[in-house]
């Protein structure tokens, strides 16, 4: 794992993150500022690069609470921490659970780090606020899904500052969300994938007003992507020919490089250290054997680590993930990007907001999205479209980047879902658990003034 000090915006410290760990173990060392360091464009610029270089970190777990909560993903192998999401059993001192938590809201402060100092770049400073704004609400978008009501903490805070240590409303995160993106949109352009731009704000905010159900704005959105210069490759290429023209933003890594690569690529095989995580469940198998086995499949899912595979799928043996493959010498230095926004995920928006509360919708517009994902696909599209439909094929062409969870909450049949799901597995599943619990270390340094979730307690 990438060594990069963390300065989690509650604890207020430098954390030292361990290769020789499956998770970081954060310990306080001291208070710091900036010191004088903003002081012209250069300087406010290499700031904007540190907020990647906090993202870079804080997705590479991100699988464990989002894909393995879903009926989509589980450990090969039950262990530790990790039996938790799949059995969605997670408890307030799941480490996993606290880093997300801690490197999200590094991120977030070094946003608002950048924010506060755009006096020093110059004309650049609009571009500068445009990439903060964006990175921030991303990483409140997260946070507020995840865990419900969280601290809101719009500007760099000291120790001392304990107003902000407790939870506001979801609507208020939301608020900045989409305050912080219509800034965005107004002040990018499309230069980057790798960095924030125009359309990945534009893609963004449109998931944000779907999961307000504000269907009509998202409708908006989602056509002005389209109305660009995005399209479908090969499907193979869109996760090993990177940056290529489906992609609206992705988180960069480099290949063989300790301060810029990654590790999940190898964790999601048995040659990980803990020997296959993010694993297909029989229930997502299934889903692809109800396809007829598009060309999805084989790219999707592996044959537990290339053994003779079975001569058509079978939910009782082992699949791991087939995208992101590593490719390191090294095995734990893998270079794959991880896709945040894509353009099929956009289509499939569209679809969603013109269908918007109904069960099943006829519209020329939708079903002309609908089957540019189903031609690459290399499926036919019939002249409806239920919320079946959709859900299932969001899940057979966005399995394993972390959309499944947000998915079935935001469409509103995750209760039926999982409980269907828990019980066929043989665990318990109740309302609460579709938030996280708040970590417990982060209720600690709050002087308690956070409060659990329900069901935590």
């Amino acid at each position: 794992m990438k060594q990069i000090k963390i300065i989690s915006l509650l604890l207020i410290g430098i954390f030292i993150t361990s290769c020789g760990k499956d998770y970081l173990d954060p310990t306080p060392i001291s208070t710091i500022g900036s010191n004088g360091f903003y002081k012209n464009k250069a300087e406010v610029e290499a700031a904007v690069i540190n907020i990647y270089d906090g993202l870079q970190l804080a997705v590479q777990r991100e699988w464990a609470i989002t894909e393995m909560r879903s009926d989509n993903a589980r450990t090969r192998s039950s262990e530790g921490d990790w039996a938790q999401f799949q059995n969605l059993d997670v408890k307030p001192t799941n480490n996993t659970v606290a880093d997300y938590w801690a490197m999200f809201y590094n991120v977030i402060f070094r946003s608002n780090s950048v924010l506060e100092n755009l006096d020093a770049a110059g004309d650049s400073g609009p571009k500068f606020e445009g990439e903060a704004k964006f990175t921030r609400a991303l990483s409140y978008f997260n946070l507020v899904r995840l865990f419900g009501d969280v601290p809101l903490i719009d500007k760099v805070i000291g120790p001392t500052e304990t107003d902000y240590f407790d939870r506001d409303s979801s609507t208020e995160i939301y608020a900045l969300i989409v305050s912080d993106l219509t800034t965005a949109i107004q002040n990018l352009d499309n230069t980057y994938k790798g960095r924030a731009s125009k359309a990945a704000a534009q893609a963004l905010l449109a998931k944000v007003y779907l999961t307000l159900h504000n269907y009509g704005e998202a409708q908006t959105l989602c056509e002005a992507v389209m109305a660009g210069s995005f399209s479908l490759p090969d499907y193979h290429d869109v996760f090993y020919n990177e940056l290529n023209s489906e992609i609206i933003f992705a988180i960069e890594y480099a290949n063989d490089i300790a301060d810029d690569s990654q590790d999940f690529s190898l964790e999601f095989t048995q040659d990980g250290r803990v020997r296959g995580l993010n694993y297909a469940t029989a229930e997502l198998i299934q889903a692809y054997t109800d396809f007829g086995g598009d060309i999805r499949t084989n790219e999707s899912v592996i044959y537990d680590d290339n053994l003779t595979a079975p001569a058509i799928l079978d939910p009782l043996q082992d699949y791991r993930c087939g995208k992101f493959e590593y490719n390191s010498t090294a095995n734990n230095l893998n270079g794959n990007d991880w896709i945040v926004l894509r353009y099929a995920d956009v289509l499939l928006m569209h679809v969603e907001a013109i269908m918007a509360d109904a069960n099943e919708i006829s519209s020329s517009n939708a079903i002309a999205s609908f089957k540019q994902v189903r031609d690459r696909a290399g499926l036919t599209t019939g002249t409806s479209i239920t919320k079946e439909d959709l859900l299932n094929e969001r899940r057979v062409e966005l399995a394993f980047e972390n959309h499944r969870l947000f998915d079935i909450i935001r469409m509103g049949v995750a209760e039926t879902v999982l409980g269907d799901f828990a019980t066929s597995n043989g665990f318990v599943f109740t309302t609460s658990d579709l938030l996280l619990p708040i970590p417990e270390r982060e209720i600690g340094v709050s002087f308690r003034k956070l409060t659990q979730n329900p069901g935590y307690n």
